[in-house]
């Protein structure tokens, strides 16, 4: 399936999400398994106990039996684990990401945004949103809060793109995880002699995770920490460059940011290739027979184009569309732990960008901006702009 439009899923997505929801398919590894595509059948098996988040194949592609159990998986790694040992991890991080919090945090992320809206005056056009701005402010912000190096930028973004390239051989994803959980595992060795105010500190504190938990606890949280609000940020301000009817209704009412950044969310829901879920026993999904064992992918970006569930014509970006519950940061128990902190950023983000910037524009082409086809989170490599 290929993209035709870089806000729009491939069009076969829309096709068989009205003539066949639930369909089977052939999985990358080359295995049998089910694409669904409908909203609430997304969110049933998101939901559904009946389904596991565990990973049934590695990076190899070779498969494991159908009647074989998962592999575990590795230390920390909650986002690929399910209750009780998910619940253990989450139990720990929700308090970090309340609403209330993250809300506190607002001063924080704002000081953040304008001192990097400072340096990107100062280059006069044209610069790469990407690295001028869209990168740099969640990975200063989730830096501060985990308490990691911000200096040390260069290593961990490297390691976090590889584990996310689709391309990137077994070998380049095992080296790039060992290189980022050892140096997780090693700021919070360090912290437990000299603790200081941050979340990885308030882990080290609680006593109840190992050096390898807190590796892969903390390597998650920096991975999704700034890759997937980067890419929002950036994606997101193309989409409106690219929509200029909702450009200037935000800029005439900057109150409708907040559904704005919802509707972005929706729109172009980043995580272009679902969420895996694994069939425990056998079962019936609206009369489609899901064995025990099968794999089934939850595509978000299918169910957020869904006609059925939003309200007007939810194939187009509209910034005045009512709040509707979306599955950008998925459902269940799973859904995302930093989704108020993205939005908290993206609002900061966005907003500053466009009052800072009056006249921003792309600087090439749209066809000429390449795009992050082959990642798991979908943006732009490159966004040149200019004002």
């Amino acid at each position: 399936m290929v993209r035709t439009c870089p806000f729009d899923p491939p069009e076969e997505y829309r096709t068989l999400r009205e003539q066949e929801p639930i369909t089977p398919v052939t999985l990358p590894e080359g295995t049998a398994g089910w694409l669904v595509t409908r909203y609430e059948d997304v969110r049933k098996i998101l939901t559904d106990p009946r389904f596991s988040a565990k990973r049934r194949f590695a990076r190899t592609g070779d498969p494991t039996a159908d009647d074989a159990p998962a592999p575990p998986p590795p230390p920390g790694s909650f986002i690929v684990m399910d209750p009780p040992e998910h619940t253990r991890f989450r139990r720990l991080l929700t308090g970090q990401f309340t609403v209330r919090r993250m809300k506190q945090l607002t001063p924080a992320v704002e000081q953040i945004v304008t001192e990097q809206l400072d340096a990107m005056a100062e280059a006069e056009g044209p610069v790469d949103l990407v690295q001028a701005f869209a990168l740099p402010v969640p990975s200063l912000v989730i830096c501060e809060l985990l308490g990691v190096p911000y200096a040390d930028r260069e290593e961990f973004q490297w390691n976090s793109a590889t584990l996310l390239r689709l391309d990137a051989s077994f070998e380049e994803a095992q080296a790039a995880q060992q290189a980022l959980h050892g140096y997780i595992r090693r700021l919070a060795i360090a912290k437990r002699a000299n603790p200081t105010d941050d979340i990885l500190s308030d882990l080290v504190r609680t006593g109840e995770l190992t050096d390898d938990e807190l590796a892969g606890v903390g390597a998650l949280l920096l991975l999704a920490g700034h890759e997937t609000t980067a890419n929002m940020i950036a994606l997101g301000t193309m989409c409106l460059l690219r929509n200029p009817d909702q450009l200037a209704a935000l800029r005439a009412d900057p109150a409708l940011m907040g559904g704005a950044v919802e509707q972005l969310l929706r729109y172009l829901t980043i995580v272009q290739f679902g969420l895996r879920r694994t069939a425990l026993e056998d079962v019936d999904l609206n009369g489609h027979k899901i064995k025990a064992g099968s794999t089934v992918v939850a595509s978000l970006t299918a169910g957020n184009r869904d006609a059925a569930h939003f309200t007007g014509d939810p194939e187009q970006l509209d910034v005045h569309r009512p709040y509707g519950p979306h599955l950008a940061f998925g459902h269940g128990i799973h859904q995302c732990l930093g989704q108020q902190l993205a939005r908290v950023e993206m609002k900061a983000a966005l907003s500053a960008l466009l009052d800072r910037f009056p006249t921003l524009r792309l600087a090439v082409p749209v066809e000429q901006v390449p795009m992050r086809d082959n990642m798991l989170v979908y943006g732009v490599r490159e966004l040149p702009v200019t004002w």
